[in-house]
């Protein structure tokens, strides 16, 4: 028997690695089968250059846990270690077998395949466990095997171990506040998460399945018997290792199934496969939206050699894009890296640049080749291109070649067909065009309807980030102004020029102003008098565009500093060359504030503000009138 001290710079190194070093404890499972990976990983690149004649066999991992004995045991059948390999690679924890391998084969391209740092990524064992230990047999066959001890100090032993065959087997003794990893159903859905698609099999427990027999009972029927089969716990070959031109639609489907069990369908996806100047493979999923703003962060998978780092991946991924599902993979990614060395990282931005690139091309071809599919899948990817043309100007560029705008009846353009449609009509006396839009078509109706009466095209924006979206447009357009359908009166929106003289006169003017200042008495309330054409409404109650909106982008982010959320500031026009103006003003006091009162609520039941007590009496009131 041999004893030691660790060769390491601080006492403390277990403390450290049980608090600070890993932010979860559960990932140690990960990096012991990252270990295992890598040590088969490094047989099969020896056995190819002709430095192992051995048989490989069954290349696998074990995992099993034993709740009586309190162990977790992870085995592999890779390449082992001598006892001179123990006492550098694990005795000197500064050391990494990984580093020293890739330096060996630096000239392979199978440098890459090896996933990272056995040195710590082993000692991380220690965050859950009191004891640890293991067997360990070098694929050369004069080395004896070791057996390693060490309770989570400084101190170690090694002695001769009696393992027969070639690897590592690493027996935890979980402690006592980490029993929840003695738990089979625990252990399964790490294995699972973390270990989804590791390169090589990976074997936890048994399961019970069906096997036919062969035999048919009286009626027939083939008998089926229970058997216990190896549980398999990971697909070893993902699509992402395969080239697109190998794989049909039903693998695409079949994967993202995999991935996000019980979910729907996706819309189309995106193949990644690059090898210069980084390498990257993966699939991103565009997902059917059911609702606006469903989309959920943190769906997209990020992958080191097959191996499950996070999903988180704001640092490698635009913003934007981490709307999507699916599954990147990279080996220039590390397993254990912090989120201020991934923003520095000039891969990590070459990454980003090319995903960009890549989904915006996909996108412009799907509208080049079905310009109808992609009209019907519009309403459930237009968010994500919104949000994509805010926060990426080379995404911007790109997307004004494929982005659509949806009108009032459903009809689409990209942006310069709508250009060409509204310039005649839509153009107001400075020679601006003016877009108009509508929130919600049910709600805004009385002024939708005046809209179409003048041939005005309106345009159907509802989602969340529609105002900050506007205020990019305005300012990449130049003569481009756009407007909410209740922003103002119709004639306001798109001024013409031709401005209409008022039936009253202007002592009238101010008077019916003054009258409606009084009934309203509210000051966040601006009351206006405008000669409107005859057949429009009485009284109007309008929005001022740059205020709502700026109220809006408050809400979410983005408004102007110290705004907060800012209080709505509504208009109240009333419209003089109506018939009820000249009643109101030949009518008796008493009757002036009743008639003004009336129509003021009937415009804020057609702007859906009048609600409550407030509703209830213009009800009553109403059937009294009648």
């Amino acid at each position: 028997m041999k004893k030691g001290h660790l060769n390491v710079d601080t006492k403390d190194i277990f403390p450290i690695i049980k608090k600070f070093l890993y932010t979860d404890h559960e990932i140690f499972l990960r990096e012991l089968i990252s270990n295992a990976t890598d040590a088969i990983k490094k047989l099969e690149v020896i056995a190819s250059k002709g430095d192992y004649d051995g048989e490989l066999g069954k290349l696998q991992i074990d995992v099993k846990v034993d709740k009586k004995k309190k162990t977790l045991t992870v085995s592999d059948n890779g390449i082992g270690m001598t006892e001179n390999e123990v006492e550098q690679y694990i005795n000197q924890i500064a050391f990494s077998s990984a580093e020293e391998f890739i330096k060996k084969y630096e000239s392979s391209d199978d440098k890459n395949l090896i996933i990272g740092h056995f040195g710590l990524g082993f000692y991380s064992s220690f965050m859950v466990a009191d004891k640890v230990e293991f067997q360990t047999k070098s694929y050369d066959k004069n080395a004896p095997a070791v057996k390693w001890e060490c309770e989570g100090s400084v101190d170690y032993s090694t002695t001769v171990s009696k393992k027969k065959g070639r690897g590592t087997t690493i027996t935890l003794h979980i402690a006592e506040d980490s029993e929840e990893f003695l738990e089979e159903n625990r252990i399964l859905d790490l294995l699972k998460k973390y270990c989804q698609f590791m390169p090589y099999k990976i074997i936890f427990g048994k399961e019970k399945i069906s096997q036919k027999t062969g035999v048919k009972d009286k009626e027939g029927k083939e008998i089926e018997k229970e058997v216990e089969k190896a549980r398999v716990i990971n697909n070893t070959d993902p699509i992402w290792t395969r080239q697109p031109q190998d794989l049909k639609d039903e693998d695409y489907l079949s994967h993202y199934e995999e991935l996000y069990p019980y979910s729907q369908a996706p819309l189309f996806w995106i193949h990644l496969n690059v090898d210069y100047p980084f390498n990257l493979t993966g699939i991103l999923y565009f997902p059917k939206v059911a609702t606006h703003m469903e989309l959920q962060k943190n769906k997209i998978k990020l992958f080191s050699n097959q191996v499950y780092v996070t999903d988180s991946v704001e640092e490698i991924v635009p913003e934007f894009l981490t709307l999507l599902h699916g599954a990147i993979d990279s080996p220039d990614i590390p397993l254990n890296v912090s989120r201020s060395a991934l923003q520095a990282d000039g891969n990590v931005k070459k990454i980003s640049s090319y995903i960009i690139r890549k989904v915006a091309d996909k996108l412009h071809d799907l509208f080049k080749k079905d310009r109808k599919g992609f009209e019907e899948k519009w309403k459930d990817i237009d968010v994500f291109v919104k949000y994509g043309m805010l926060t990426e100007d080379k995404f911007y560029e790109k997307s004004t070649n494929f982005f659509l705008l949806q009108d009032v009846d459903d009809k689409f353009f990209t942006f310069e067909e709508y250009k060409k449609l509204v310039k005649v009509n839509q153009e107001n006396k400075d020679k601006d065009i003016v877009w108009l839009y509508t929130s919600d078509k049910e709600e805004q109706y009385t002024y939708l309807e005046a809209a179409k009466k003048r041939g005005y095209n309106v345009l159907y924006m509802n989602e969340v980030i529609d105002s900050h979206f506007l205020n990019l447009i305005e300012q990449k357009f130049e003569k481009t102004r756009i407007k909410r359908i209740d922003a103002g009166a119709i004639d306001e929106l798109i001024e013409k020029g031709d401005k209409k003289e008022s039936v009253l006169s202007k002592e009238n003017n101010e008077a019916i102003v003054e009258l409606f200042k009084t009934v309203v008495g509210d000051d966040k309330i601006i009351v206006k008098a405008e000669a409107l054409s005859p057949d429009d409404a009485p009284v109007v109650i309008t929005e001022d565009e740059f205020m709502r909106r700026m109220s809006d982008m408050s809400k979410i982010g983005g408004g102007m500093p110290g705004m907060g959320s800012m209080p709505s500031m509504y208009n109240l026009i009333v419209n003089t060359n109506h018939s009820l103006a000249k009643k109101i003003i030949d009518s008796k006091k008493a009757e002036q504030k009743k008639i003004a009162g009336h129509l003021i609520d009937l415009a804020r039941l057609s702007k859906n503000i009048l609600k409550g007590k407030e509703l209830n009496d213009f009800i009553d009131r109403s059937l009294k009138f009648i």
